[in-house]
């Protein structure tokens, strides 16, 4: 009802303003009543042209001189250089189009402004012309979308070589838990079915399933460095979608299947932590954050850079706080904190 209301409220400000308009017009009884442009509308009209294309030239450079120190550090992946590549050839050849169409878009708008007693010279068909606008943008797309694929073949290639380490990425709302294939690198059988909240089988894991008294569940991700990992997504409720920017990964979670993306972490969280680009965004961020302590706002304790897995779906009220930290770290580090770790067998509750 209450949008109802508001929507109403809406149309008729939208027709009392343009009742408004036209009482204006009307009393204006020494303007030229007349909806043919003139040279001077058409002067006006072709300045303003060359206006906003200042505008929308200056706005470019403004938003690459104001926001590009908030894009993404480079890429933690040895898949990640091919994908920035390709984005990057993609946006110069997108820029440098989108540049010279407008630049002359503009300018013939002005340049062949209407003006008293000069006909438009027109041509019904010009088969040249036709020719070259045509072939030019076929080339081009066709050359970026055999090299997209040939790059997306690449990177979803999922495959068992070089010893993978196996990984399940378990989504519900509003969380995220890993689960490790133990000792013997073998996830276990699992099905939203088997949950057992009483015995604390929070993943469905087939008990009976030798294969799942190893692995180990955990809500802290560790990835060791320069190891291929397998991951394999499942969803409890509704469509997620695994999100790990820095690595440039997503694959959507899928209710009642398995989805599976593949990569190899190729930087450390404490090398990434060194980098001039995160060092900046740090360092602006506990600027911010320290204005926020001194007003005495929530949420201003200083910030250390962490790899970050997130949900892109939309999945719900609290889909914001969906997200888990994740360390890559040395194969040393990451056994010693495997050790640590609980097995499934290990952290089940006995039954009654």
């Amino acid at each position: 009802m209450t949008v109802l209301l508001t929507i109403t409220v809406l149309v008729l400000v939208a027709i009392a303003i343009w009742q408004m308009t036209k009482m204006f017009e009307l009393s204006q009884l020494k303007t030229a009543q007349t909806e043919i442009a003139n040279d001077t509308d058409n002067k006006y009209n072709g300045y303003l042209m060359f206006a906003f294309l200042i505008f929308i030239y200056g706005i470019t450079i403004f938003s690459f001189w104001k926001y590009g120190k908030v894009l993404l550090p480079e890429a933690a992946s040895a898949h990640g250089g091919d994908y920035d590549y390709l984005m990057l050839i993609s946006f110069v050849i997108i820029f440098f189009v989108q540049t010279l169409t407008q630049a002359l878009l503009h300018y013939y708008a002005y340049k062949y402004r209407g003006e008293k007693g000069k006909k438009a010279l027109f041509f019904a068909d010009n088969d040249r012309l036709e020719f070259i606008w045509t072939i030019i943008p076929v080339i081009v797309l066709a050359g970026l979308i055999l090299w997209g694929l040939y790059t997306w073949t690449n990177i979803m290639d999922v495959n068992d070589e070089d010893d993978p380490l196996i990984v399940e990425l378990y989504a519900q709302q509003f969380n995220w838990t890993a689960r490790y294939g133990g000792e013997d690198n073998v996830l276990g059988l699992a099905n939203v079915r088997m949950i057992d909240i009483n015995r604390a089988n929070v993943l469905g894991l087939d008990e009976s399933d030798p294969n799942a008294s190893d692995d180990v569940i955990v809500k802290e991700l560790h990835l060791p460095v320069g190891r291929k990992v397998n991951f394999k997504f499942r969803s409890q409720d509704v469509l997620h979608s695994a999100y790990m920017p820095h690595f440039r990964a997503q694959m959507n979670c899928v209710p009642g299947m398995t989805t599976e993306f593949s990569f190899t972490p190729t930087i450390t969280t404490e090398q990434m932590r060194l980098n001039p680009d995160v060092v900046d965004k740090v360092k602006r961020t506990n600027k911010i954050r320290a204005e926020r302590a001194a007003n005495g706002e929530p949420n201003s304790d200083p910030w250390e850079f962490d790899y970050v897995l997130l949900c892109n779906k939309i999945c719900g009220k609290s889909h914001y706080n969906m997200q888990m930290k994740i360390i890559v770290e040395t194969e040393e580090e990451y056994n010693a904190w495997m050790e640590s770790q609980q097995t499934f067998s290990q952290t089940m509750a006995p039954a009654e």
